[in-house]
């Protein structure tokens, strides 16, 4: 079978292009987001089902309508909403079904049109409906899955698939089903894409699009015209493209191949959400270099990406069906656009001020706000709704072929992209506090749509935070590269104080807030990000994205969510690995004021960091830190102190009964040295600090632990093991080789590197004892690698108490 355009397979194609995904999902609403060929009026209907057991169907007691979006030829998006038809609410632990109905036939017709889709099976029931599990009203029956990083031709197999076990396992039982899934950031890789896959993409999203954009290729705004067609950018040959004309930077520092195939074209964007979420538009075989063209001299790499890539494809059919079943949420990290993303003041000059680095950063955001926001907040896309504004001007642009240049720029001020500067030709910032940030007072007025949100649920909440659009930057010509606040100041007022504060008085037992970016990493990686922004290697490592890099800004998001919580979950991921870390917090007990004598009543408070990464992207040097080599550098237990009026950061290593400081600033005059000690854990903790009054002992301290894996165990849905005979053969290859896949060797004790998939689950009795927080990560093994097994983490949510006041001891 040789490779077939999409223009000459759209029509034999069902009129569902992707889809459904169930999305935002509440007691009084519920969202479901598809893809289609064709313009359609699309009703939603909501059943309940006999029992709350999803087998039977009962009645429907939610609908909604809405007609779909226009965004290219082929290419019509709509995220349509039923409400209550009476005055019937979702209730807790219950599942339900639903139904679509299009302009001329169901949701099941529409999914197998067309004789080559016979089997495009989306339920796990007779009835051939998809459905879904509200959350509990009791922690203890909680699911909730997460994971982050999902590349096609990434390491390892796709973990996302697990899901569609887990759900098949537990569909006929509410409390044990997944209930919420959330999608922690690069969900798609908008930099690195194999390079057969840019051409099926490239030629999908012309043929959707129904007609070729124009992309710049000038240096500078003031450059003649220049204007290709992304089919005239080749693949594996885009790495310099990307560098020179976008100012992208996922190529630098000896990386060209991390952009070779960078997606450019709105139509890339688009079709490659549609690609990694459903097998509907991809060809039966990948293109060969000479589909290209007859003379083009493909990379080494092409075959072997090609065929993982096609790998990744036969296996879209189980995260099309999970995807359908269970509420979805997500977030964007960098990759979603461009490695890097708004990393620091630098990238922001050097991209936004480059014709083609503005066009492929709009297009990017344009494809988030349809394929991935709008499902978040569908409330903000009604009519009369900033994101109304935004479709509607997203149609306008298709509709011009790319020509209207009003709706184009009117596209970029909904989506956030700062204006230029006319003298200086760089992108706008303003002052917020002592930081920058990108300009978003507009001439116009308009105001962008906000991508951060929050969830109510029975018994839990969850505020997803925005960490790439809202950041700080220090001011200064000469600072351009340094670590930004992940949050500004005014971030932090909007997305962490106001929700903490709408939410105080609601049914809510726990918090979990997802912040696509660690709070606290590997120190190996700690090390390496800063030895690069040392030497002003700041994209070679994602230096300075991290929060531990801007030590005021990690004070105040600690401080600021421990002012409302007592207890906070934060789900996590980004960086490739799985791992849980319990942060230990104890303060005054008046927030925001530096205590004023040894006196000063504590309060305890405990943080519990869970991340998942990645499903489809591992790396050889997560894949050793997985194994028992990283047992030989085990992460040490940090001990931490500081004050609220001046924040100060101070790292407290116990080394040999002996304790130094870091961080610490001296004031210019000889300082007052005295001596304080007190107990943490079981360690007597004494050191040496420079204050001025000798009353001004620390506000608020913590310690951070890196919790132990347990060892893997088999799931009870798997019912079938699949042995691989590997050959015993004894040169050295074959045994190092088969050292590796030792299972003793691949049970490490903090991290899973391999591709994975996290299950988080509560134990929480009645009273305050032994609360904690569960999280299952699912792997496959070196050992049996078409097998699935799961690591057990589990972190006590129990409230630490205080060690001993602060004393002072004069020497």
């Amino acid at each position: 079978m040789s490779w077939m355009p999409l223009n000459h397979r759209i029509n034999h194609l069902p009129m569902i292009l992707a889809g459904p995904i169930l999305r935002r999902t509440d007691p009084d609403g519920v969202t479901v987001w598809v893809a289609l060929k064709e313009a359609s009026k699309v009703t939603l209907k909501v059943y309940s089902t006999h029992e709350g057991k999803g087998e039977i169907l009962d009645r429907e007691i939610l609908i909604g309508n809405r007609f779909t979006v226009q965004i290219g030829k082929y290419l019509h998006v709509v995220a349509v909403t039923a409400k209550p038809s009476k005055s019937d609410r979702l209730q807790p632990a219950q599942i339900y079904a639903y139904n679509i109905e299009f302009d001329n036939c169901e949701l099941l017709q529409a999914l197998i049109s067309e004789p080559d889709f016979p089997n495009a099976n989306i339920s796990y029931f007779n009835h051939q409906l998809p459905t879904f599990a509200m959350p509990p009203d009791d922690l203890n029956n909680l699911k909730i899955v997460h994971g982050s990083c999902r590349k096609p031709h990434g390491g390892g197999k796709d973990a996302l698939t697990i899901l569609d076990d887990l759900i098949l396992d537990t569909a006929d039982r509410a409390n044990d089903r997944p209930q919420q899934l959330f999608l922690t950031g690069d969900q798609i890789y908008g930099d690195d894409v194999a390079d057969a896959l840019l051409w099926a993409l490239t030629d999908a999203g012309d043929t959707l699009l129904g007609w070729q954009e124009k992309l710049p290729l000038k240096e500078h705004l003031i450059d003649s015209d220049r204007y290709l067609n992304p089919s005239e950018l080749k693949p594996g040959q885009r790495s310099d493209l990307a560098r020179d004309y976008g100012g992208f930077t996922a190529m630098l520092i000896n990386k060209p191949e991390k952009a070779k195939s960078h997606l450019f074209g709105l139509g890339e964007y688009y079709a490659m959400y549609l690609f990694v979420w459903s097998p509907v538009l991809w060809p039966q075989e990948l293109p060969k270099p000479k589909d290209v063209h007859p003379n083009f001299q493909p990379d080494k790499l092409w075959e072997k990406e090609a065929f993982i890539v096609q790998g990744f494809g036969r296996d879209l059919w189980r995260v099309r069906r999970s995807l359908a079943n269970v509420p979805t949420y997500m977030i964007c990290d960098d990759h979603d656009i461009s490695d890097d993303w708004y990393l620091n003041r630098e990238w922001c000059n050097r991209v936004i001020s480059k014709p083609l680095g503005r066009r492929t950063l709009q297009n990017g955001l344009l494809a988030y706000a349809i394929f991935q926001a709008w499902g978040n907040t569908p409330e903000k896309f009604q009519k009369e709704q900033l994101g109304e504004a935004l479709l509607k001007n997203a149609e306008k642009w298709y509709l011009s072929d790319g020509k209207d240049i009003v709706a184009w720029d009117k596209l970029a001020k909904y989506l956030g992209i700062p204006d230029l500067n006319p003298q200086t030709k760089l992108p706008k910032f303003e002052e917020d506090e002592d930081h920058l940030i990108l300009e978003r007072n507009y001439v116009d007025e308009i105001q962008p749509i906000a991508w951060y949100y929050t969830i109510r649920s029975f018994k839990h909440e969850v505020i997803v935070l925005d960490t790439r659009t809202w950041r700080g930057y220090a001011k200064g010509d000469d600072k351009t590269t340094e670590p930004p606040m992940l949050l500004s100041h005014i971030a932090f007022e909007k997305q962490i104080k106001q929700p903490l504060q709408e939410q105080e008085n609601t049914d809510s037992k726990v918090t979990l807030i997802v912040v696509p970016t660690n709070l606290v990493s590997l120190r190996i990686i700690d090390i390496v990000q800063e030895t690069d922004l040392e030497k002003g290697r700041v994209f070679n490592s994602d230096a300075g994205d991290s929060w531990n890099f801007h030590e005021a800004a990690f004070s105040m998001l600690l401080a600021e969510m421990f002012k409302n919580r007592d207890r906070v979950i934060i789900l996590s991921g980004d960086i490739h690995y799985s791992a849980a870390v319990r942060l230990s917090y104890w303060c005054n007990s008046h927030f925001g004021e530096s205590s004023s004598s040894s006196n000063t009543p504590e309060s305890s408070h405990v943080l519990a960091q869970l991340t998942s990464s990645a499903f489809k992207n591992a790396e050889l040097s997560t894949q050793i830190a997985h194994t028992k080599a990283k047992s030989l550098f085990p992460e040490q237990p940090q001990y931490w102190a500081g004050w609220n009026k001046s924040p100060h950061l101070i790292e407290i290593q116990i080394i040999q009964e002996k304790v130094r400081t870091l961080d610490v600033q001296l004031p210019e005059k000889k300082p007052l040295v005295r001596q304080i000690g007190y107990m943490l854990g079981n360690h007597q903790v004494a050191w040496k600090i420079a204050i001025k009054d000798i009353q001004s002992l620390p506000d608020w301290r913590y310690r951070i632990e890196w919790i132990k894996r347990q060892k893997s165990q088999e799931p009870n849905w798997q019912k079938k093991q699949i042995f691989v005979n590997y050959s015993h053969s004894n040169n050295l290859k074959d045994i190092v080789s088969l050292l590796w896949r030792n299972r003793w060797f691949q049970e490490g004790e903090e991290v899973i590197g391999s591709g994975n998939i996290s299950l988080v689950s509560f134990q929480w009795p009645e009273n305050n004892d032994n609360k904690a927080v569960i999280q299952d990560v699912y792997w496959y093994p070196a050992w049996k690698p078409y097998s699935v097994v799961y690591s057990r983490y589990f972190v006590s949510l129990n409230l630490d108490n205080p060690p001993p006041p602060p004393r002072v001891i004069y020497p």
